[in-house]
């Protein structure tokens, strides 16, 4: 169980900076107005409000997936989301496609908050009360460890890939968001393999 909420801590942090700060790095070097990258970083008000649609986890069965259980369905939904819509953002220049971009960064982020929303349930359904601090420790060991790849990691692969203060590269950068986007197979692989816990409908 420690195991997979490292797994599950570290898919949970890597979209949150990647819809952030990360985002704002690839816009300005893509030559976007600061006025734009501000109103691009409302993006993370979706972790604010999670609160509000984090009750429809507990209420509405998922169709297709519901096969799964309550807890893990839900997992598997979110971070489909959050990979298919990093896969999405790396196939969008914001030169370009700059609309598109955000948008995608908005599925981004709300599969990231709804994310979060399941993995503290399914935390605090897994084990009794005295395993919870181990099991806390774990996930946040993840989640550190996410943000640190997807900050600073994320601009040395846009950098090995070839992006560079003077010359933009959108293949840079598209390259870093698919392996960010690769990165969260291990945590949908190891939701397939948890054990649904035993929570009474």
């Amino acid at each position: 169980a420690s195991i997979a909420l490292l797994l599950l801590g570290f898919a949970a942090g890597l979209p949150y900076m990647l819809v952030f700060s990360t985002l704002s790095v690839w816009l300005r070097e893509a030559g976007v107005s600061l006025q734009t990258i501000a109103y691009a970083s409302l993006i993370g008000l979706a972790y604010a409000f999670k609160w509000v649609w984090s009750p429809l986890l507990d209420q509405w069965r998922l169709p297709l997936l519901g096969h799964l259980g309550r807890r893990r369905s839900w997992l598997i939904l979110s971070q489909g989301m959050v990979a298919l819509g990093l896969i999405g953002m790396a196939l969008c220049d914001p030169q370009q496609h700059l609309s598109w971009t955000i948008a995608l960064a908005v599925v981004v982020a709300f599969g990231s908050a709804t994310q979060d929303i399941a993995v503290d349930a399914y935390r605090l359904e897994i084990a009794e009360d005295k395993r919870q601090a181990v099991l806390a420790a774990s996930y946040m060991g993840g989640y550190r460890v996410a943000i640190l790849l997807a900050t600073a990691g994320a601009l040395y692969f846009a950098g090995w890939f070839g992006a560079t203060d003077e010359i933009y590269s959108p293949e840079a950068w598209s390259r870093t968001y698919l392996l960010f986007a690769v990165l969260m197979l291990p945590a949908i692989i190891t939701t397939l393999y948890l054990r649904e816990p035993p929570v009474p409908e």
